[in-house]
């Protein structure tokens, strides 16, 4: 039995954050055109964050993301899924003829022997150039107080894009004000106080569609299991900013959070299965939000540090 010991180990750490009936802790969401690119690390976060996991934003063949994608995620970049599909069923229905002595198409009537072995392989050829260009077109990236004690701002409040940034050639760096991270505070302790009343309508105030509908999976899941997750007295620790950019008619900004809050859950009998009455736990992640110009910020990704 000791023997096993060291894989039921391994195993129960392999299955603890799915375990884990805490916080959400996932990466995801959408970062427009920098969705797939690294975040700069800072002082609150160091090396960054961790890739976004699930993100409905296409990806448009950036390395960073191309394992990233999600569920959700179109599959851009190499040809439409259109093209790919039916290319691919084409050259294999012609090479599954070739090898069972139909040619590459069952054959062509009256035109057999290595001539017709030719025009079939040139009529694939067009037939292939014609499907790429109809349906693979796809268009390239567009790409004071006591707050100001925990949030370091940077010099002159405005964007700091470091090497990695990635800004797409449609983006623009722009300026953080004092009341933009007064409100991106505000914003994590409004999402946590919703998730802790399991209240999509008041989380649909504060994020996009997109990360309601997350936020709605995992309140789902814990629905479940009967238990329930809540997280109360969130105090920022520090913040600072990682990049802040505007691109069409939305701008972005990304920070990163070091926060601490009483994380408890219950079961139904209101008995505590994880997490601590008393005691404080703190977690740093990256938050990306977004807004049309002059209008409110919405929280519209959430990324784990690495």
């Amino acid at each position: 039995m000791r023997r096993f010991l060291p894989l039921v180990l391994g195993v129960m750490l392999v299955l603890a954050p799915c375990l884990s009936w805490a916080r959400p802790t996932f990466s995801a969401g959408s970062r427009g055109t920098h969705t797939y690119t690294p975040v700069p690390g800072t002082s609150t976060s160091p090396f960054g964050a961790a890739p976004l996991q699930r993100s409905i934003s296409p990806n448009y063949g950036s390395s960073y993301g191309s394992s990233y994608g999600g569920a959700y995620a179109p599959r851009y970049g190499g040809g439409s899924a259109f093209t790919s599909g039916l290319l691919g069923g084409l050259i294999g229905a012609g090479l599954g003829g070739m090898l069972f002595g139909h040619g590459f198409f069952g054959g062509m009537h009256g035109g057999g022997g290595f001539l017709g072995f030719l025009i079939q392989m040139a009529l694939l050829y067009f037939a292939a150039r014609w499907l790429f260009r109809r349906f693979a077109g796809v268009p390239a990236a567009a790409g004071p107080g006591f707050f100001a004690r925990n949030f370091a701002a940077g010099p002159g409040l405005a964007s700091g894009f470091g090497g990695g940034g990635g800004m797409g050639a449609r983006s623009r760096p722009i300026a953080i004000q004092p009341a933009d991270y007064q409100a991106f505070e505000q914003l994590l302790k409004n999402v946590q106080a919703a998730w802790s009343a399991h209240d999509l309508n008041a989380l649909s105030q504060f994020a996009t569609p997109e990360m309601v509908g997350y936020f709605g999976e995992q309140l789902a899941e814990q629905a479940s299991r009967g238990v329930r997750n809540q997280v109360t007295d969130v105090r920022l620790q520090q913040g600072d900013l990682a990049e802040a950019w505007s691109e069409g008619s939305r701008e972005y900004a990304t920070v990163a959070l070091r926060y601490s809050m009483v994380d408890v859950t219950f079961d139904p009998s209101r008995r505590v299965v994880d997490g601590s009455l008393t005691e404080r736990v703190t977690a740093t992640e990256v938050w990306t939000f977004v807004r049309a110009p002059g209008g409110r910020w919405l929280l519209s990704a959430i990324q784990q540090t690495r």
